[in-house]
């Protein structure tokens, strides 16, 4: 099998799933009970919040364990706009965001709030002067991805702050790292940051989001008050610890990794270059002048004259897992919103792939991607019912 969708999910280091293992059977213990195997549970996810923190490196501030990416989100958006409701009602964002941040300003739209979506270009590139056009004193959060989540470019994430400064917006940063956490610095200039545990190699289930210290949300989940009352209900322990020993494996090496990885992605583009035509390169190239735009670990094509999912499934038949597109919207109907956001033709959504790497695959597994995925676009071209 080789697994080069590791955007959607990954596969966990077997040190995680040997930590969870013993905090599932040994040290099970509720964290809020006052005894001895409580205590221990406790303490495991103190361990692992440090470990996180530790991690992203996102400066002072506190860092509160979610279920996912998805939650973090919620928290963050909904939390900053109840929090900063009586300084104003904007809210920028992008159009190529994940659902999990869409789909709450659209719930914010129809409560009022005035959503600004700020565009992209061919390679996914933000139209930076229209942000700082949009931002002014009625803005209460800009919520924007460092790394898009299917074309894989960098967003120009550090310089969010200085604009809302410049244009003297009272409100709050939110920036979804789900996608960039473990591989590039987070911004620490970010009052809000979201991550997830199963890109990084650790389980599912299992979230947090950085609240800069100053910055005080309303949680979104209530009850118990675990999480300094960030976040209610018992900890998922075997989870949040999974969580903590991931993190702090990809945080090792992470320039080493990036390199490796940047390796397995120009031999697969450079080896379906050469073998094909009619291909369009949705991702930013890594050379030259587009240099520290794009993240190593996701490369997005279109095949022209084929379309997507037909080659995913052949591919699967082959034991290669690739994907059309982001795994949470995959289900519902119609075209990618991030490619339609970047330009494309109707074709060229239907024909792509993206393929994105982790730590688990080889630079030796791209000769055999590229080989199979040569033989599948060439035999449905001939076919010629897709052009």
């Amino acid at each position: 099998m080789i697994y080069i969708d590791n955007s959607a999910t990954t596969k966990q280091y077997p040190q995680v799933t040997e930590t969870m293992l013993k905090y599932m059977e040994e040290y099970f213990g509720n964290p809020s009970s006052m005894y001895q195997l409580g205590l221990d549970s406790e303490k495991a996810v103190k361990h692992a919040r440090k470990q996180v923190e530790e991690a992203m490196g996102a400066g002072n501030g506190s860092l509160v364990f979610t279920s996912g990416g998805t939650e973090a989100d919620n928290t963050a958006i909904f939390g900053a706009a109840r929090a900063l409701r009586r300084r104003g009602n904007k809210i920028i964002t992008s159009a190529v965001e994940h659902p999990a941040v869409l789909e709450c300003c659209r719930r914010l739209e129809q409560d009022g709030y005035d959503v600004v979506y700020i565009g992209v270009d061919g390679k996914c590139r933000l139209d930076l002067e229209q942000l700082e056009d949009a931002i002014d004193e009625n803005t209460i959060l800009v919520s924007l991805m460092q790394v898009n989540n299917e074309a894989g470019t960098i967003m120009p994430v550090d310089a969010v702050k200085d604009l809302m400064k410049k244009k003297n917006a009272p409100g709050w940063f939110h920036c979804d790292a789900v996608q960039s956490f473990g591989k590039l610095q987070v911004p620490e200039s970010a009052d809000l940051i979201s991550v997830s545990s199963h890109k990084i190699h650790g389980p599912k289930g299992a979230g947090a989001l950085f609240v800069r210290k100053g910055v005080h949300l309303p949680a979104l989940i209530e009850g118990g008050g675990q999480e300094g009352g960030g976040r209610s209900g018992t900890e998922n322990v075997p989870a949040i610890t999974g969580f903590g020993t991931a993190a702090e494996l990809s945080a090792k090496d992470r320039e080493e990794e990036r390199q490796r990885v940047s390796a397995m992605r120009c031999a697969l583009l450079k080896g379906l270059q050469d073998n094909l035509e009619d291909l369009r390169i949705n991702s930013v190239e890594e050379d030259g002048t587009e240099a520290g735009q794009c993240c190593s670990s996701i490369l997005n094509i279109s095949f022209l004259g084929t379309r997507g999912e037909v080659l995913l499934h052949t591919l699967e038949q082959d034991g290669i897992y690739v994907s059309t597109g982001s795994a949470c919207s995959s289900n519902k109907k119609g075209q990618s919103h991030v490619l339609g956001a970047m330009g494309l033709k109707d074709k060229e959504i239907e024909g792509a792939l993206r393929f994105s790497f982790g730590r688990f695959n080889e630079i030796d597994e791209m000769e055999i991607v590229v080989d199979k995925v040569t033989a599948a676009v060439k035999r449905f071209r001939r076919l010629g019912s897709f052009r």
